[in-house]
């Protein structure tokens, strides 16, 4: 296994596991608890948006999951704002940090007010998708035949890895387009390798890296479950 990326937003790994397990690997993204703003209570509202749409748009907005929560946690927010502006997600005041300040939810004309009080949990990606922490998706890197137009091709191609020759043969990550000119060249030329590219991004909630650990760990835990309930 080998790590291509590894920032707090996006992970890239490269490795030889089964589709199986890595599609097991990707459902079990959204078993990982997340805080989330779960209750919106909306004192005075004289924007243009409804309290339902409003208390969606500030459901989703993300926050900082830190290690020590728990069930029990419940964090809260208050805002308060009068028109005319822009009122945004960095505009909520409350005990956990919010990823992305710069969120537009409404807009206030002059004196009109916007007074909420929003309550934060934790909460699962397999409930509401507001709790889920990042998408996770990958593909097999493709194997080529060489030959010289397709040398071209490959050598020229900007995936995630750079290109590797072994004998008569490439291993890349191409795109579609760079598959499309291969095929037209030979349609036997290109096919999956064994190897993966899996990758992790994070919506902010937490690194990366740690959706990924957190994971497994869920991962594992269900599989535990399931072991004991078949004994």
């Amino acid at each position: 296994m080998e790590t291509i990326i590894n920032k707090p937003e996006k992970l890239v790994i490269r490795t030889e596991i089964s589709e199986s397990l890595a599609n097991a690997v990707r459902r079990s993204i959204s078993e990982i608890p997340t805080l989330a703003v779960d209750e919106v209570e909306i004192f005075k509202n004289d924007s243009a948006l409804y309290d339902e749409v409003l208390a969606h748009r500030i459901g989703l907005v993300s926050l900082k999951t830190e290690k020590g929560m728990s069930e029990k946690t419940k964090i809260d927010f208050k805002l308060s704002k009068k028109g005319p502006c822009t009122v945004y997600s960095g505009d909520f005041e409350g005990g956990a940090d919010i990823v992305f300040k710069n969120i537009p939810l409404t807009i206030l004309n002059e004196d009109h007010k916007l007074e909420i009080v929003a309550t934060a949990k934790l909460g699962k990606g397999i409930v509401h998708s507001k709790h889920t922490p990042g998408l996770c998706f990958y593909r097999h890197l493709t194997e080529v035949k060489s030959s010289p137009k397709i040398d071209e091709i490959v050598s020229k191609s900007s995936g995630l890895i750079k290109p590797e020759k072994k004998g008569s043969k490439w291993l890349a990550d191409l795109s579609d387009l760079d598959l499309h000119k291969i095929e037209e060249i030979d349609k036997e030329a290109a096919s999956d390798s064994s190897e993966l590219l899996l990758i992790i991004e994070s919506f902010g909630m937490m690194p990366a890296k740690d959706i990924l650990t957190n994971a497994i760990k869920v991962l594992s835990d269900n599989l535990d479950d399931f072991e004991d309930k078949i004994k």
